[in-house]
Formats: C-alpha cells, structure tokens, sequence
C-alpha cells in the first residue's frame, strides 16, 4: 500500500494570510565607522504555497534575511511573523519551537551526521519528536522515494555524490511536514547540473508537500522555477 504525503494541517491564521510577513526589518553588526548595515527597512509577505527566489550578489543581505525569517537571528528593528508568530519576540523555548515544527532549513553544507545512514539521517527529526517506529520508517522511505533515494537509503553520506547528500539534506528537512522552507543557495557546492536537478526538486516538492519557500540562489533555473523573486542590494529590497 502505498503511504500518502503528509500534508502540515492548516495554521489557524488560515490560508488567506501571509505565511510570512517581514515589516520594516533593520540589522546592523558593528557600531560607529565599522558598521555594517546588513538590512535596511526591509518589508514584504509570502503568501501561503508560494516559492519565493531571493537574489541579491555576495553580501546583499540574503543570508541575514534567512537567518531573521527563521529565528537563527533577531533584527535591531522592525518585525517578523511566521505563520501567525512574531519571530522577533519568540523567548529561547519559542525559537526551538518555531524551528522544530514550523521552519526548516536547507543550507550549501548538507549538515548530514557521517556516521549515520541516509535513512537515519532523516530520522533524525522524527526520532526527537518520538514518532513510533513504523510511522518513523514510513515517513522515512516515502521521503527518500519522494527525492530520488529510495534506493540508497542504507548508504552513509561519504558514499553518496554531492547531490545525492543534498537530497538527503532536503528528505530531512521535509520530515516534520514545515509549514516554510527556508534554503540558502542549496547548489552552492553543486556542478550546474546536479544543481539544475536539485532546483527542479525543491520545486516539485514543495507543492507536494503544500509548503511555503524562500530560496536563496543564483541560479538562473531557480529564478525561472519561483513563483516570485524579490531582489536585495546592500540591505535593501529592490524589488518584489
């Protein structure tokens, strides 16, 4: 029998609202002639299945936007809410919350653990959850069917191509069916067409899956597969 994908149930903020909503976000590291104004007054939403491309040359401020949208930084100003959470209040217990059952990340370093299998891997977030087994290891294999894995479940990251481990990474990050997917350029470490390929999966997935995405990149095909691209320069959004 064959196990149906996860679909995250509804928030109670309902799919008429944003699942992101950044308003007027400043972050600034440094003081006096050393700092550095990573964003500047930075406002727009994502709406809810959206795929948003971030693009923006090295030291625009994307990796700072992902870091604030996702609780692993706090802007100096302004707000950010995340399906219904203002991630910019969220005390310590808030922020583990919020990136246990309502963010995931997938990042240029895959972040797998080496001695662990692709499958265990993607358990990982299952296991913390203390999700029964059989619902655990069918969670696991329908994931890696879904990226392409299905095959290499038992292999550990050193035998699997740079691809293969960021589908894993990606497998992973789907586990607890995120409500955002938050991914910085994920084809960093990849040749243009592993990367094509990993593109053209997020996308895929995150409409199987019902997720909202912002991604990174400077990928062309990224650019071409989102549904929106907001555009950054020295902090500040250009366009979207």
């Amino acid at each position: 029998m064959t196990t149906a994908l996860t679909t995250p149930a509804p928030s109670s903020s309902a799919s008429t609202e944003p699942v992101v909503r950044v308003e007027n976000v400043s972050r600034t590291y440094g003081t006096g002639s050393a700092a550095v104004h990573a964003l500047q007054d930075v406002s727009f939403t994502i709406a809810p299945g959206e795929l948003v491309a971030l693009v923006g040359r090295s030291g625009s401020g994307k990796t700072t936007l992902l870091n604030v949208i996702g609780g692993l930084d706090r802007p100096d100003g302004g707000r950010v809410v995340v399906d219904g959470r203002e991630v910019s209040s969220l005390d310590e217990r808030g922020l583990v919350e919020l990136r246990r059952d309502v963010v995931s990340f997938v990042f240029q370093t895959f972040g797998l653990v080496p001695v662990l299998s692709a499958a265990e891997n993607v358990g990982v977030p299952l296991r913390l959850r203390k999700l029964p087994t059989a619902d655990r290891e069918a969670r696991v294999q329908l994931l890696l069917d879904l990226v392409g894995l299905g095959p290499h479940a038992l292999q550990r990251p050193g035998e699997l191509s740079g691809g293969q481990q960021q589908r894993v990474a990606i497998a992973r990050s789907l586990a607890n069916s995120p409500r955002l997917l938050v991914a910085d350029e994920p084809t960093g470490q990849l040749d243009t067409e592993t990367g094509t390929a990993v593109m053209a999966l997020i996308r895929a997935v995150v409409e199987a899956e019902g997720m909202t995405a912002i991604v990174s990149t400077h990928d062309p095909l990224m650019v071409s597969l989102a549904d929106r691209v907001l555009r950054i320069a020295d902090g500040k959004l250009v366009a979207g």
